[in-house]
């Protein structure tokens, strides 16, 4: 059997080739051509982290900075490039989530059982 690591980084360079992630990348491109695109793409990440952090370490989100999240997101989803960009980023993390639930299969199915057991 292969190395683990030479297993990953297999798959790495399939991801990486899989016309999935070159969509992504070309929207993604597509959103750093366009000046007012990528300002605003900027903003809206930079506000997400930051609302996120604040979670994080238990702070309060302030009804001001969620109104003005509120706000950002219809202004990002009004603009077809980025929506285009967010909706091919969704596809792509389906797309891990289903591979992490494949490798990660004889974990769950080595510890499932116990976890059963001690339910009951």
């Amino acid at each position: 059997m292969s190395n683990m690591y030479d297993l990953a980084y297999s798959l790495e360079k399939g991801l990486r080739e899989s016309e999935e992630f070159l969509t992504l990348k070309k929207c993604y491109d597509e959103v750093n051509a366009n000046p007012e695109a990528q300002a605003l793409f900027a903003s809206f990440r930079d506000l997400q982290l930051s609302l996120q952090q604040k979670q994080m370490t238990g702070e309060e989100v302030s009804p001001e900075e969620m109104e003005k999240a509120q706000k950002m997101f219809q202004d990002v989803q009004a603009n077809a490039i980025i929506s285009n960009l967010m909706n091919t980023e969704q596809r792509m993390s389906m797309i891990i989530n289903d591979i992490n639930r494949i490798i990660t299969k004889p974990l769950e199915e080595l510890y499932g059982p116990m976890v059963e057991q001690e339910e009951e």
